[in-house]
């Protein structure tokens, strides 16, 4: 099993680039080449953030192989494969494995309302079949599952379940798990409250806006090591300003033109994810892009 210390820090979670709705292999090998030289730790690679349902299977696999080739090796690749289908969760985990990531990582069942011991079997299942250690990703708003320090325990029992992404504003949870589990990895999901998270005991974070911006909270993960909180606010409330100017418009959408006006031919988010008008485009520049 590998260090687990080796995996803390600050990973992108990857958006995926469109060009006439296929996904651009360049545009993401580039982002990925502007985030390494930024120092991230790794990469959190076909999450939601990627518009991972959204993406056919092969999609999927594409967008596994593209990070693992972009990678070279350099730093950590987390392959989020979680699925409502087991089955499907698996193979994508096997694609991982097989590209050479450092660690899986799956989203609890969602949709049909499963009960607990049905997602563990779910998790166990995947485990099971392909040898490669698990982050669970805990994330109540999206999935409608919220785990309990509890119910994480009986996985965290098992060596092969390494870690929790904890995408909820619930610090008391957050800061359970680091307690009861020491060993294990917790990651802070939403990027508004990295502060918060890594106040509470997280060993880094996976975020959306750490794609153009991941030098912010490289800092404040940095300035919280050395108890320079003052500093460490100061950043996280800019980035909060530029999360209040993106949810105007809609995250997902904001994004991509943040990058696109970086130069990074992004394209848009796939439909039902609305185009962005001119006037939202401008917004954007004025009070994101231009104030990086």
């Amino acid at each position: 099993m590998m260090k687990k210390d080796s995996l803390k820090g600050i990973y992108p979670a990857l958006l995926t680039p469109f060009k006439n709705d296929h996904v651009n292999a360049s545009v993401l090998q580039e982002l990925i080449e502007y985030n390494i030289e930024k120092g991230v730790s790794g990469f959190y690679v076909g999450g939601s953030t990627a518009e991972a349902f959204m993406l056919s299977d092969t999609e999927r696999k594409q967008v596994y192989a593209i990070a693992a080739d972009a990678a070279g090796g350099r730093v950590n690749l987390i392959a989020h494969i979680g699925c409502i289908s087991t089955a499907q969760a698996i193979q994508f985990a096997k694609t991982a494995k097989a590209l050479g990531y450092q660690a899986i990582s799956a989203i609890a069942p969602f949709y049909y309302k499963f009960s607990f011991e049905q997602i563990k079997k779910y998790y166990f299942d995947i485990v099971d079949a392909v040898d490669m250690p698990m982050i669970i990703y805990n994330f109540p708003n999206f999935s409608g599952v919220n785990l309990s320090v509890e119910q994480v325990s009986e996985f965290f029992c098992d060596p092969r379940f390494i870690g929790i992404k904890h995408t909820s504003n619930d610090f008391f949870a957050l800061e359970q798990f680091k307690t009861s589990f020491p060993d294990k990895l917790v990651f802070n999901g939403f990027d508004e409250m990295l502060m918060s998270g890594l106040a509470m005991g997280a060993d880094g974070g996976i975020g959306s806006t750490y794609n153009f911006m991941a030098e912010k909270f490289i800092a404040i993960q940095n300035l919280m090591k050395e108890k320079k909180f003052d500093e460490a606010l100061a950043i996280q409330r800019e980035a909060n300003r530029i999360i209040k100017a993106l949810c105007k418009v809609g995250v997902m959408e904001g994004e991509k033109e943040v990058l696109c006006q970086m130069g990074f031919d992004f394209g848009t988010a796939r439909a039902p994810f609305s185009v962005l008008t001119d006037d939202q485009k401008k917004f954007i520049k004025e009070n994101i892009t231009d104030r990086l």
